[in-house]
């Protein structure tokens, strides 16, 4: 298991965003097409400016993005305990062979095209989670590039016209294009999908962290390096959920519980394989109440506020039994009642959950 050690500087927690995965995915298919077009023959190097110009870029509703309520993009994770592993067989299992070693027989005028994607150049065939798109190559009137035929299918068939066609193959957030040429002779072609996929945890001196308590930030780039940009790649990512991404370095910003318990670190993601990753959080669990004697009963109706010792506030609530997760520090913790304030002083040490009493007087 990969283990993530180094903690940075806190950074405000933020909330889960449904539809961002479809706007970036949109705009990575459009991306890609217009380089696809780009690497063609003349022609279509106006058509690519004109795409990149936005006249005939699809909307979020267009044929790049999925379709609305489609689910997250996330293979079935490995069982507890299961080392990292390639998501295919390796050797010459049957599911690692490459596939379309015979087409079948296509309509008359048609050609039968075979597709698959693969870890890389060597790599084992993708086995699932793949979503194809096939395009004509030349844009309608209206300037959007229509859609021919798709599949969901990890090694698909299709019955085409000969002629050009761009194909778009996404495999959760990793998304790669090529343009074909498609003749009179049905022929198979491969794709390479540099990606991998990161799973992630969190824990607190080696005790895990219910995954109902945390969420994950993935950014691209390295924190380490001052490379990682300034929106997430993908947010509100879940303990235990499996990402796919294409290859290379992830910066991941864990958030525990909604205060200000969090760490920063970066990851690799290697293609055709799973990496596993623990960050380890230096906070604890503290529950205030408000009493008149000590373990007297908690008072309702109490306002809170903590405060770090420069007087920062940390996190503010109302109630009788209010919990925070806190980083590892020195805050106060300031109680309203009846219009008065009353104030503790209280240290923070990472794994060692407290109450806290707060005494009326």
């Amino acid at each position: 298991m990969h283990r993530l050690t180094r903690a940075f500087s806190s950074v405000s927690a933020v909330p889960r965003a449904g539809s961002l995965w479809r706007r970036q995915a949109t705009r990575r298919a459009a991306a890609l097409l217009a380089a696809v077009l780009l690497l063609s023959p003349a022609g279509a190097a106006a058509q690519s400016m004109q795409f990149l110009g936005g006249q005939s870029a699809p909307s979020a509703a267009g044929p790049f993005a999925p379709p609305p309520g489609a689910p997250r993009p996330v293979l079935q994770a490995p069982g507890p305990g299961a080392p990292a592993a390639p998501f295919a067989p390796p050797g010459g299992g049957s599911s690692a062979r490459e596939p379309h070693a015979v087409l079948p027989a296509a309509p008359a005028g048609k050609s039968a095209l075979g597709l698959y994607a693969r870890f890389g150049t060597e790599g084992a065939p993708v086995p699932r989670g793949l979503i194809w798109r096939v395009f004509a190559d030349q844009p309608e009137s209206s300037g959007a590039f229509p859609l021919v035929a798709e599949s969901s299918e990890a090694s698909p068939v299709f019955f085409l016209t000969p002629g050009g066609y761009i194909v778009h193959v996404a495999f959760g957030f990793a998304t790669t294009a090529q343009r074909v040429q498609v003749g009179p002779v049905s022929r198979r072609q491969a794709f390479d999908m540099p990606a991998g996929a990161l799973r992630l945890a969190a824990d607190v001196n080696d005790k895990p962290i219910p995954a109902q308590k945390l969420t994950f930030d993935i950014f691209e780039g390295s924190f380490l390096q001052g490379r990682t940009s300034s929106q997430p790649y993908y947010r509100g990512a879940s303990a235990g959920e499996v990402v796919l991404l294409p290859e290379g370095t992830y910066h991941v910003v864990s958030t525990y519980g909604d205060a200000n318990a969090v760490v920063r670190a970066d990851v690799n993601v290697q293609p055709g394989k799973l990496t596993d990753a623990t960050v380890h959080h230096r906070a604890a669990q503290i529950v205030l109440k408000l009493v008149k004697v000590p373990a007297g009963e908690a008072l309702a109706d109490t306002q809170w506020t903590v405060i770090t010792p420069g007087g920062d506030t940390i996190k503010e609530s109302i109630g009788a039994f209010p919990t925070f997760v806190l980083g590892e520090g020195d805050y106060t913790a300031i109680a309203r009642k009846d219009g008065k304030n009353y104030n503790r002083d209280f240290k923070v040490e990472a794994g060692k959950d407290q109450e806290l009493e707060v005494l009326l007087r």
